[in-house]
């Protein structure tokens, strides 16, 4: 069990390395937060310092999430080694979960940081990339018919368990477990969100909004 907690506290760090705050820090000492939604996710990067920072940003968000769910379960650490009484399906969703929790809360920005969909496509690469066509087809069309953004987020989350469910006979109870509590972590993080969708003062992606009045 000494393996399952240090992977997944490893997994929490490194989901606290927020891509925004990393490159703003870089970028003589931009920090997104006070700029915007005050989110430090990528959407709120894009709007605020436009597509090449945004990319990197992107960049840092999706490969953190891979390397904890694709990397990290697997990774003999000296002294510690692979434990034969963890299962490693259950070790990778731990790592992952961890992950995305990281990028919220990270403890490195005084546990303010994003809402975790970029980190989340990374880590669905690294649990099972045959999920992300039907995710991302799923997110698109949303954007496509509303302009949300964040509904757009939301409905491709749930997308992910009923993936599972239609395409396996008898869908891996770890990944589902995952996928469900993802999807209501998400939710919870676009809280604001969807009162907003609710009062009609969200914001809409202009450009891929096909349904905008004209």
């Amino acid at each position: 069990m000494l393996e399952l907690g240090f992977k997944t506290l490893l997994a929490y760090l490194l989901g606290a390395l927020i891509g925004s705050l990393i490159v703003g820090q870089l970028r003589g000492g931009v920090d997104i937060r006070t700029m915007g939604s005050g989110n430090a996710g990528g959407t709120n990067a894009l709007r605020t310092q436009g597509y090449g920072f945004a990319f990197w940003v992107m960049a840092i968000d999706i490969g953190k999430g891979w390397v904890a769910a694709a990397l990290l379960p697997a990774l003999r650490i000296p002294g510690l080694g692979l434990d034969p009484a963890v299962d490693r399906e259950w070790l990778a969703v731990a790592c992952a979960a961890a992950v995305v929790v990281g990028h919220v809360y990270p403890v490195w920005y005084g546990f303010r940081g994003g809402k975790g969909a970029a980190t989340l496509v990374g880590v669905l690469a690294g649990l099972m990339p045959a999920a992300l066509l039907p995710v991302l087809v799923v997110w698109l069309a949303t954007l496509m018919v509303t302009g949300f953004v964040s509904l757009a987020t939301m409905l491709a989350v749930a997308a992910f368990p009923i993936y599972l469910l239609l395409a396996f006979d008898e869908p891996p109870t770890a990944l589902l477990v995952f996928g469900c509590a993802m999807l209501l972590f998400v939710c919870y993080t676009h809280r604001a969100n969807i009162d907003r969708i609710r009062s009609g003062t969200e914001n809409r992606a202009q450009r891929l909004w096909l349904f905008r009045p004209r």
